[in-house]
């Protein structure tokens, strides 16, 4: 395909679709693996997996083939009747989740909408007071209404007020914060165990024990937003499962079908007592087809050899990252995170925002949050080799835009 078609492309979205994203000027097309192809058959290494999303990578061969299957027999029915690919996604998430109970939507704000409601109504079955949600600042919950209201980010709430009440914010990994906060009228604490849209900020040594016991000493209910550190990103299913804490509530969403849209929250049996028939809904969540992906990435991901995998690449890739930061400490202030989801600090965010332009420049594609951190979240399926060609592109647009561009 021509330039003259991309641009046909851009032209076209950008007249037709609401100006929400600031979009780099690239047209993809398909995809194989851990790349991608734009509309003029450039390659791209994708070290962002659509923000934690394809899991599997690419055109996965199992995951094409089960979407496919199920597209011929049904896509949607009513979840007033029984399928099989829900059936066995929930089962599969059960069992995951310390026997659990599963509700599925289509994505991470619906999965926290649902969390939050849900702790809600476990709190005015003790008191019609208990309905205080306390979030941590810098967090990242989603975009609807309460979702947003639970981000502990002001910039994200500027222009949408009124918001809805009773939510509270406090610093993450300040416990002592945390304690002043908390009370009889709290109804959930609600963390990501990871701040991923914060900068890939990690847990202190036994704050996520200590949020557990507090949330028990008030009865009130700790809700885990694993929507990016969940389904193997960190090197366990769980990020939780890492620090010894099990919430009341876990949200899901990114990668659970690699791609397909799906989000979904596991309550604990006491929580889901508290929940009855048209409590709760979704038209679409769900539905044959997401659920049918998500079995397909249950499957896999939850093996040993593929966790295992991903533990391996991620503590090589944040090694390599680490000498970075060695040769370019002027410029490299941290790195950090857990499996294949890093973080790399810059000390200016101009560097970072220059360093991916110019990273997609070199075919990598890479993103910043929070500023100035660069984020590596790619598919799980990324080799050593992959790391390497990453590595090599930062290094040559570090050296370029920081050393010689003087950022």
């Amino acid at each position: 395909m021509s330039q003259i078609y991309a641009s046909e492309i851009m032209a076209k979205d950008d007249a037709g679709y609401l100006p929400v994203f600031s979009r780099y000027s690239i047209v993809l097309d398909h995809g194989e693996g851990a790349y991608v192809y734009d509309v003029n058959g450039r390659r791209y290494l994708d070290a962002l997996g659509g923000i934690a999303v394809n899991v599997l990578g690419h055109n996965d061969p199992a995951l094409v083939d089960a979407v496919a299957a199920q597209a011929g027999h049904l896509i949607h029915v009513s979840n007033l009747y029984y399928t099989a690919a829900q059936a066995e996604a929930a089962d599969q998430l059960s069992r995951l989740t310390n026997g659990g109970k599963v509700f599925f939507g289509n994505s991470g704000a619906e999965a926290n909408e649902g969390a939050i409601k849900a702790a809600r109504k476990y709190g005015h079955t003790i008191s019609a007071d208990k309905v205080q949600i306390v979030t941590a600042r810098g967090s990242f919950h989603g975009r609807t209404l309460a979702a947003l209201t639970a981000t502990g980010q002001e910039k994200f709430h500027k222009g949408f007020e009124p918001l809805p009440q009773g939510f509270d914010y406090v610093d993450f990994n300040d416990i002592h914060a945390l304690e002043r906060v908390v009370g009889e009228s709290t109804a959930a604490v609600m963390l990501e165990p990871i701040q991923g849209e914060g900068g890939v900020r990690m847990p202190a040594e036994g704050y996520l024990r200590r949020v557990r016991e507090l949330c028990d000493a008030y009865d009130a209910l700790l809700v885990f937003d694993e929507i990016q550190t969940g389904i193997g990103r960190t090197g366990t299913f769980y990020a939780y499962e890492q620090y010894g804490v099990t919430p009341d509530i876990v949200t899901l969403a990114k990668g659970l079908a690699g791609g397909v849209p799906i989000g979904a929250f596991v309550v604990t049996e006491k929580v889901a007592q508290v929940f009855h028939p048209g409590d709760h809904g979704s038209t679409f969540g769900g539905n044959p087809l997401a659920c049918a992906a998500a079995n397909v990435v249950l499957d896999t991901v939850t093996r040993e050899s593929f966790l295992a995998h991903v533990r391996e690449v991620g503590g090589y890739f944040k090694q390599e990252l680490a000498a970075l930061k060695e040769k370019y400490p002027k410029y490299v202030s941290d790195v950090r995170g857990a499996g294949l989801m890093l973080g790399m600090e810059m000390h200016s965010a101009a560097a970072a925002a220059e360093i991916v332009r110019a990273t997609l420049a070199h075919g990598v594609i890479v993103n910043c949050t929070a500023g100035s951190v660069l984020r590596f979240v790619p598919p799980l399926i990324f080799t050593n080799e992959n790391v390497d060609e990453v590595i090599r592109v930062l290094d040559a647009c570090i050296l370029d835009i920081c050393d010689t561009g003087g950022l």
